[in-house]
């Protein structure tokens, strides 16, 4: 009978902080594994020292490297991947003898642990079970005592090793957040959190629960200071303000805000106008659908208001709230914000009686049409007509009517929303309605992710058309009877 492998998480270090399972786990196992630095010196083994008994064998698995310099072929991964491959045979021959392992791990096995690494080569050849333990994020929460997220609030756990305007881009998109594996990081994590605003927030907790634990703001934290074992930590921010409220301003009247609402062109900062970018740069805080809101450059203390797909309204009327207080906000949109975006859902906001006194302004985007267009000539080059295929909006009986008039009048089409994973038969109708008035050797362009990393672009035919090779983050042109393709190139005549 072969033994059991436990990966067994020992908490953030005060050994009072284990769990009665792990702790009885410790004291029952035949070996004891555990990583140390070439020094021999072990702080698992050390958290775990009031558990441990006479007798037990002891496995100490010495990472051969520990910066990012080594002379292994493979570099600094060539020289870890052979070390958790020698590691997990060593653990083999214990496990094959029927003798039970207990690898020790600060914090939770799954947490960042060193376990995993273990796990996934031996889990499939021995029976393998993890034990939980309190994470150093919950521990800095505790030590600092403020609760890290509550109500609707977002936590977000992130690695210091990400870039800077990565870490920056996602800290500005989250309510809390827990900033992990420090050290030679530090300054770069600083440094985003000064790109999102949010600097003075942040607290710094070094060695949360152990006798040498240390808690600063962030901001005045010596770099050089700074160990392994140390987090940045943004704790909840809805807690904060109750107990520290902000100071009250001096009221801004409602005539100086003002919401410019911003079209950002269909992919990447290469579409970005310079009187958009311009307008971004200028706003206290940027309001939209979340990927499009982490497209924006980050600026120091900007706020970001992120939200979901399906709440243009909501958003509309926070940007204009945050306006009537005299802020300048930058509302974005994909493409052109008034091509079924929300220029539009701003306006109707205002109809409706909100953002009393402020000034809305529209900023121009490239279309996804015009990209589209773009990648494959001018078929958009005489009359068309812009059509989006969702009914959430509007009845499809509706849209079935628009088809069929603008295919009587023999207009290119370019189809927004062609579909989704809720509307899988509106493109094959909308194919079958122009079919009526176009031949089927009509020229289609299927666009996909214009300007994007997935990019793809292929022109087939009306007839041709396989609705299911169509998603949501495609855009379709479909061409008059005018139009022509050759060569890869399809452009409409300007003359008829």
């Amino acid at each position: 009978m072969t033994g059991t492998l436990y990966g067994v998480g020992l908490g953030p270090g005060d050994p009072e902080l284990m769990t009665v399972k792990a702790a009885r786990l410790i004291s029952e196992a035949q070996v004891i594994a555990y990583h140390c630095a070439p020094h021999g010196r072990s702080i698992a083994r050390s958290v775990a020292e009031p558990y441990l008994r006479e007798g037990q064998l002891e496995e100490k698995l010495v990472y051969p490297v520990t910066t990012e310099t080594t002379d292994h072929p493979g570099g600094y991964e060539g020289a870890i991947a052979d070390f958790y491959e020698l590691s997990a045979k060593r653990l083999a021959e214990h496990l094959d003898a029927g003798r039970d392992v207990v690898l020790l791990c600060e914090g939770d096995p799954f947490f960042y642990g060193s376990y995993m690494y273990m796990h996934e080569r031996l889990s499939g050849r021995f029976e393998a079970v993890v034990v939980p333990g309190v994470t150093s994020v919950s521990a800095a929460s505790s030590v600092l005592g403020r609760p890290l997220v509550q109500r609707d609030e977002v936590l977000t756990v992130l690695p210091g090793t990400l870039p800077a305007p990565e870490l920056a881009r996602r800290l500005a998109d989250t309510d809390a957040a827990a900033v992990l594996k420090l050290g030679r990081t530090f300054g770069s994590v600083r440094e985003a959190f000064a790109e999102a605003g949010k600097l003075d927030d942040a607290v710094y907790v070094e060695r949360a629960t152990w006798g040498r634990q240390r808690i600063e703001p962030l901001a005045s934290v010596d770099p050089s200071t700074v160990p392994y074992f140390s987090l940045a930590l943004l704790p909840s921010p809805a807690y904060a303000s109750r107990v520290s409220p902000a100071p009250a301003s001096n009221p801004v009247p409602a005539s100086g805000g003002e919401v410019v609402v911003v079209g950002l062109g269909p992919a990447g900062p290469e579409w970005l106008t310079p009187e958009a970018a311009a307008e971004l740069d200028a706003a206290e805080h940027i309001v939209g659908y979340g990927p499009y809101v982490a497209r924006v450059p980050q600026k120091a203390g900007q706020r970001r208001h992120a939200s979901g797909n399906r709440v243009e309204a909501d958003r509309a009327r926070e940007a204009l709230s945050l306006a009537a207080d005299g802020a300048r906000v930058a509302v974005v949109s994909s493409g052109d914000p008034g091509v079924f975006a929300m220029a539009s859902a701003v306006l109707e906001q205002v109809s409706a009686g909100h953002g009393a006194g402020v000034r809305v302004r529209i900023v121009p985007g490239v279309t996804a049409a015009q990209a589209a267009a773009s990648r494959v000539g001018a078929p958009l080059g005489h009359d068309y007509c812009v059509l989006s295929l969702s009914d959430r909006l509007k009845p499809w009986e509706i849209i079935a009517k628009r088809l069929d008039a603008a295919g009587a009048a023999d207009l290119v089409l370019a189809l927004y929303n062609p579909a989704s994973r809720s509307r899988t038969t509106q493109l094959a109708d909308a194919r079958d309605i122009l079919l009526r008035h176009r031949a089927p050797a009509t020229p289609v362009v299927v666009a996909r992710d214009v300007g994007g990393p997935e990019e793809d672009v292929r022109t087939t035919t009306l007839g041709d058309l396989d609705p299911s090779t169509v998603d949501m983050r495609c855009l379709l042109i479909v061409g008059s009877s005018r139009t022509r393709a050759e060569n890869g190139v399809v452009w409409t005549p300007r003359g008829y």
